[in-house]
């Protein structure tokens, strides 16, 4: 057990740097108006063609956000993993195995989130080139699976949290406010799709985003322990 406090360190730093550039990017998106709004291809178009250096510099802030927080799962389902191969008690070993997989879904929003963002630098190829035959449509479609790429990754990322609120060594109030902050998670990724063919507006996007704040919070708070 003596291995896993640098490796709990490890899992803080990754979890407190992804959470900040995440935040970061989203600072850089929301003001400036490149949410990317698949149902209107071709403004988001011209919107990223006019300002190819701030969605250049959102999508490399949100890249180190979903890469340290796919790390930050791995560390942590390895520590849950070393728990569980050194013989923890059975009235622990099956939270362990809840930090495996708490773990294990973190990395999987992880890696989500990167797709999702490879699929808005490809808009960006796009943008550059306006007069291709039938570049809106393709834009669109790119779009589409890009946003629903992110939602994927939050469904992970709540499921996570739910994991890891009962799995997780912390106090009781934390736990309880993981289950919380995850309950309100998992608001913002069912918003989508309550518009059916609709598709979600900005305001509606803003919305979640303000629904998957506590999960972000409650990690961020996560990885303050750790660090300490």
């Amino acid at each position: 057990m003596t291995e896993s406090n640098p490796r709990r360190r490890l899992a803080g730093v990754l979890l407190l740097t992804s959470l900040v550039a995440m935040v970061a990017g989203t600072a850089l998106v929301v003001p400036s108006g490149l949410t990317l709004n698949p149902y209107d291809s071709s403004a988001v178009l011209v919107a990223v063609r006019g300002h190819v250096g701030l969605h250049l510099g959102e999508l490399a802030f949100d890249v180190v956000g979903w890469l340290g927080l796919a790390a930050a799962g791995l560390v942590l389902a390895g520590v849950a993993q070393v728990e569980l191969v050194s013989g923890v008690r059975a009235a622990r070993a099956w939270r362990s195995c809840l930090g495996w997989l708490g773990g294990g879904l973190l990395a999987g929003a992880g890696l989500a989130g990167v797709l999702h963002d490879a699929g808005n630098l490809a808009v960006t190829q796009l943008a550059g080139r306006p007069a291709a035959p039938a570049v809106g449509t393709v834009a669109m479609a790119v779009l589409l699976v890009a946003k629903w790429m992110v939602n994927l990754a939050g469904l992970l990322w709540v499921a996570a949290t739910f994991a890891g609120a009962a799995g997780l060594p912390m106090p009781g109030w934390q736990r309880v406010a993981g289950v919380v902050a995850a309950f309100s998670g998992l608001a913002a990724v069912v918003l989508p799709w309550t518009t059916g063919t609709e598709g979600p507006t900005a305001g509606l996007e803003q919305l979640g985003y303000a629904l998957h704040l506590p999960v972000m919070v409650w990690y961020a708070v996560l990885g303050g322990r750790y660090v300490r």
